[in-house]
């Protein structure tokens, strides 16, 4: 289960922002080992663009887990919209990161298996012959 720290600035932030933010981000829970408390900042804002009319809402999350950080940060004229763009950001940011993690240690495991076997002189450990 994460700590989450839910932010506003240049705004007021809301019960319901807050909750609708806690809610959206409840989700990722899931990828958070049972043993490991993780930190979760999301910041809403509202800035101006000059380039842009009206306003213009940003949603930046900051996530530690398994002791891996993760980043994201969306910008829409919807806030709601902004948070699920980076909750979405986040969301395949970790997979990414277990899926590649799984492939590694695959990889590994498939190399020491052909080495005791007989079948690969090369050491998986140093990639030396």
């Amino acid at each position: 289960m994460t700590n989450k720290i839910v932010s506003a600035v240049n705004m007021e932030l809301t019960s319901a922002i807050r909750e609708y933010a806690e809610k959206r981000f409840a989700s990722l829970d899931k990828f958070v080992r049972e043993a490991d408390t993780g930190m979760m900042e999301i910041e809403v804002s509202q800035t101006t663009n000059h380039h842009k009319q009206g306003a213009i809402f940003r949603a930046e999350v900051k996530m530690t887990a398994d002791a891996k950080e993760y980043y994201a940060v969306s910008e829409a004229e919807d806030l709601y919209a902004a948070i699920d763009d980076v909750k979405e950001e986040l969301e395949r940011q970790i997979t990414a990161k277990k899926d590649r993690d799984i492939s590694l240690f695959r990889r590994g495991a498939r190399s020491v298996k052909k080495m005791l076997k007989g079948i690969s002189k090369r050491n998986p450990f140093t990639s030396k012959y």
